[in-house]
């Protein structure tokens, strides 16, 4: 027979969030793994907060909805406040009770701003691929790394001389005209009004200019994981100079191995590995004035072309976190901010990858 159809809401329930999340829900074993990290960064958190005062938002609901956040590309935190409202999925992830309030946009950010002052993102992305060492997925020899370039939160009508005379009242101060077509701009001679870590680059000859960060990762080549990440002023020297800091990090003194593309093909970076102890197994740039600094002694062996092969992993780490994590387009303003959330980042991609590579027993 046909179901009536009330529209009049139960009063009381008895169900919470747990019982209305499958048993084999993707973000389980995503919740497993972050449940452990943030238990092992507690130490952290305690010493950035006082112990006396009103309580704020705890740091764990913080990153778990920062995390969610990223996982499902939810554009703004107003919005995010909004669907962990309704969704008893997201309440479930966080750890809010269905009959809790949610936290206002505004007292959300201010408190995750907190969790910027401490080197929270690079502490959760090293606690990630600890993890991922415990399980035997990370190589400890051989590495890639590369760089791209992240637009800032920053409009090229922001790009004005550092020496600006007093101009004219604009036409619309929300949104005023500016006409700098055929003006010669540069980094040297003006920065932006609204971002001034921002910097002009392109991707490419004959591709426009935009207002932008260097975003580099080191990405180990066995299951193409983030091992590590450093995010510069966007320039033509800063994915060699990023990658000489990560590879600087590496632990141990043993020799390893580093992939790249062609722009790592030059003099200088092949010789700072060299003396690093550190095999560049680079793509040779054969139309560079001068030859390849990469010769037969390196191209012979069979693990440089091993490496060039896993070295094309690490776009697929840039493609997740620009369309997935929407860090195509920064909303983040500032060196510190935009390093923070990239660092956070690129630890969530690792979860979502070390989802399918850990059996992760799921809690009843």
């Amino acid at each position: 027979m046909r179901g009536m159809d009330h529209q009049q809401a139960d009063m009381f329930s008895y169900l919470s969030p747990e019982q209305r999340v499958s048993k084999d829900h993707p973000l389980r074993a995503v919740r497993a793994m972050t449940e452990e990290i943030l238990k092992a960064m507690s130490g952290l958190f305690d010493a950035m907060y006082a112990d006396f005062g009103r309580p704020s938002i705890p740091p764990e609901k913080l990153l778990r909805a920062q995390l969610l956040q990223m996982l499902y590309s939810v554009r703004s935190e107003r919005l995010l406040m909004e669907e962990i409202d309704y969704s008893i999925l997201y309440r479930w992830f966080v750890g809010l009770n269905l009959d809790e309030k949610v936290w206002d946009a505004t007292t959300f950010t201010k408190n995750r701003d907190r969790l910027l002052e401490g080197a929270v993102a690079k502490e959760f992305l090293a606690q990630v691929v600890e993890r991922a060492h415990q399980a035997g997925l990370v190589s400890d020899e051989h590495f890639t790394v590369d760089g791209t370039l992240l637009e800032a939160w920053a409009s090229l009508k922001s790009f004005q001389p550092k020496e600006a005379k007093a101009a004219t009242p604009p036409d619309d101060p929300g949104n005023p005209s500016v006409d700098f077509h055929g003006q010669k701009r540069s980094n040297e001679t003006h920065e932006s009004k609204t971002d001034p870590d921002a910097k002009l680059a392109r991707k490419g000859p004959g591709k426009e200019a935009k207002l932008s960060y260097s975003g580099n990762l080191q990405v180990e080549n066995r299951h193409g994981l983030i091992v590590n990440t450093e995010v510069l002023e966007a320039n033509g020297r800063a994915e060699r100079d990023a990658a000489l800091v990560m590879l600087e990090q590496v632990p141990g003194d043993g020799r390893i191995t580093v992939g790249g593309d062609k722009g790592f093909d030059t003099a200088e970076f092949v010789a700072e590995c060299r003396q690093m102890n550190v095999t560049p197994h680079v793509a040779q740039n054969t139309a560079r004035p001068g030859g390849s600094a990469i010769d037969a002694r390196t191209t012979r062996h069979a693990g440089y072309t091993i490496s060039q092969k896993k070295r094309k992993r690490i776009e697929e780490c840039f493609g997740w976190l620009k369309d997935i994590a929407l860090l195509r387009k920064l909303k983040h303003r500032g060196m510190l901010k935009v390093g923070w959330i990239f660092t956070f980042a690129a630890a969530v991609y690792n979860l979502v990858r070390m989802r399918t590579l850990i059996p992760i027993p799921t809690a009843a």
